[in-house]
């Protein structure tokens, strides 16, 4: 990437998005829960009857089994992006910082990229999300919550603590990237600069129902030419002669800002819950399951 190019920092959901299945629920459905009591939790989150985190507690609850045990089962189930090496690759060769960010569980993410990637790798990549205190004979696993949320994590308190950081240490707001599958992806998602949402899943459909700009995905190879695009773009200041906007209409206000000075009083102007309504419109209406629809990825 040239020396005069923007600053990008890529945030990614991990179950559903890096890896094609749900770390938990291979847990659950396996070791613990079973299937059947999942899902009907998960219909409890999805009525709004329980909330994301009082539901979590209980299905990680379940687990009656060491960590090991349960790794070697996640072994043989998850399946990473084909093209999500390459990727990561590329991001360690143009210098774009890379993060996980998850509604799941620290130590678990770790071990799983460790093993995907070896651990020289993996090392890389920052992780964003709860952690766990896991005894070591399996007798118990319990979240230790990030923030104090019904959810438990806060994803895009998290997207704009990265945005400072980053500001603060590069001089100027980078472009926020975000890649995700499902619908506990959108409040980070609304925070990012740029969308990439896996195609035919609930993040997909929720931004086709809102008109939020998003650019589609079948794996991170997909992923990996768009960004080159957008590199391009970006560091030019255009969207492309003939393309559709890619940018969240904040990419803008971003971009404007470039002085040192500017950047802690920017930050802490960010905008205000009506403003992201101007901003991303209609993006705040509720919700509403479809019956089709058995995902909830994390």
């Amino acid at each position: 990437m040239s020396p005069a190019a923007r600053k990008i920092v890529c945030f990614s959901d991990f179950d559903g998005t890096i890896f094609m299945q749900d770390t938990g629920h291979v847990l659950f459905d396996n070791l613990g829960c079973g299937e059947e009591r999942r899902r009907m939790l998960d219909e409890q989150i999805k009525s709004g009857e329980r909330s994301f985190r009082e539901v979590s507690e209980e299905m990680w609850g379940s687990l009656r089994v060491p960590f090991e045990d349960g790794f070697e089962v996640m072994k043989k189930e998850l399946d990473i992006d084909p093209g999500f090496k390459g990727f990561h690759q590329f991001c360690l060769a143009n210098d774009i910082d890379f993060h996980v960010i998850s509604a799941g569980l620290k130590p678990i993410l770790r071990k799983v990229l460790d093993d995907s990637l070896g651990k020289a790798e993996a090392s890389s990549i920052d992780i964003v999300a709860n952690d766990a205190r896991i005894e070591t004979d399996g007798s118990e696993w319990k979240p230790v919550w990030r923030h104090d949320t019904e959810l438990g994590h806060d994803k895009a308190l998290s997207v704009k603590e990265g945005r400072a950081i980053t500001a603060e240490e590069e001089g100027e707001i980078p472009l926020i990237v975000f890649i995700g599958d499902g619908v506990s992806d959108l409040p980070a998602a609304r925070e990012a600069d740029v969308l990439f949402a896996r195609k035919g899943l609930r993040l997909e459909e929720y931004c086709i129902e809102n008109n939020v700009n998003y650019i589609p995905f079948d794996s991170f190879f997909d992923v990996r030419r768009e960004m080159e695009a957008i590199m391009k773009e970006d560091q030019e200041k255009t969207r492309g002669v003939g393309k559709p906007a890619r940018f969240n209409p904040r990419a803008n206000m971003w971009r404007s800002v470039s002085s040192t000075q500017a950047v802690p009083k920017f930050v802490a102007a960010t905008p205000s819950r009506e403003d992201r309504m101007f901003l991303w419109p209609d993006s705040f209406s509720e919700f509403r399951p479809q019956a089709h629809r058995n995902k909830t990825s994390t």
